[in-house]
């Protein structure tokens, strides 16, 4: 059997004026997001720090501190610092807003590097000819993927097992001024499952998945059990004319080769593949990595 070529690559976001990677090192990141400038833990940044730490001290407006390995506080250096405000996105082709805010496990509701895979949506979708092809984000969290889809032009079906983070993203929507978003709140491969059943096709599927995660009925999710499984059932969602698939991975013990095996294991017939790495490059020289991704568009 003979495979397309694949393509690896290194990416970080073009088009970023709301957000700044500003510094990393010693397990922390110093980023601005709008006006503010937060202090994050960041496991991946195991080298020194370039700037002094008088320099983050001295720059920074608020500081997550962990309690465990899972939660913790924000530290403000003002009470006049609110713990929520909005940035934009733009590109080319779509421009978007987001509300931010200080959860209690060091996000925000945004992971910038997720900006590369944007800009690939967005351009893909003004690609087809399909007047409005169908997009299905899975594991979409607080809705980046889906508001950048639906602001292309596209039918924009959102899955994530929180409700809360749904009610979010349906918030970014109305900040966009964007609408007619489909949110679904369920386990992200039931739904694939019950979409094979009845028949429907995608022009386009995003992935995001977790490390690990949990259902709303307590359903069970781990990424080395169940991806496998789960690239097997949404490549049979695929329009066959016209689509596009982005599977993106935060797990450590995960390299752009492994998701390059399961695209490939999962849809032999793929065409235009590519995988690499995403990441943040900081303003002082460092990048930083924050995942691996695979896509293929036709």
């Amino acid at each position: 059997m003979t495979y397309t070529s694949n393509t690896i690559q290194l990416l970080t976001p073009q088009y970023w004026k709301d957000y700044e990677l500003i510094d990393c090192g010693d397990f922390e990141k110093l980023e601005r997001f709008g006006d503010l400038l937060l202090i994050r833990p960041e496991p991946q940044a195991v080298w020194p720090k370039t700037l002094p730490e008088s320099e983050w001290i001295k720059k920074h407006h608020i500081r997550f501190k962990g309690r465990s390995a899972t939660s913790g506080d924000w530290l403000k250096k003002s009470h006049k610092i609110a713990d929520r405000w909005h940035i934009s996105y733009k590109n080319p082709e779509i421009s978007i807003k987001f509300r931010l805010g200080l959860t209690a496990f060091k996000h925000v509701g945004i992971f910038p590097e997720q900006a590369v895979n944007w800009d690939y949506i967005s351009s893909t979708i003004k690609s087809f000819q399909i007047p409005r092809p169908k997009v299905l984000n899975l594991f979409a969290y607080t809705g980046g993927a889906s508001l950048v889809a639906q602001a292309a032009g596209a039918d924009t079906t959102h899955v994530d097992s929180i409700k809360q983070v749904v009610t979010w993203a349906n918030e970014n929507q109305e900040l966009s001024g964007l609408k007619d978003i489909r949110w679904v709140v369920e386990d992200a491969l039931k739904f694939v499952k019950r979409e094979l059943k009845r028949g429907n096709k995608y022009n386009g599927i995003i992935l995001d998945p977790p490390a690990y995660g949990h259902g709303p009925k307590g359903e069970k999710w781990k990424l080395e059990d169940h991806i496998s499984e789960m690239m097997n059932d949404v490549v049979q969602l695929l329009d066959p004319k016209e689509h596009f698939l982005i599977l993106n991975t935060y797990s450590l013990g995960f390299s752009s080769v492994i998701v390059e095996n399961l695209i490939k294991g999962a849809f032999p017939q793929v065409r235009n593949l590519e995988t690499g790495e995403l990441y943040l490059q900081a303003t002082t020289g460092n990048k930083l990595p924050l995942g691996v991704f695979g896509k293929f568009r036709s």
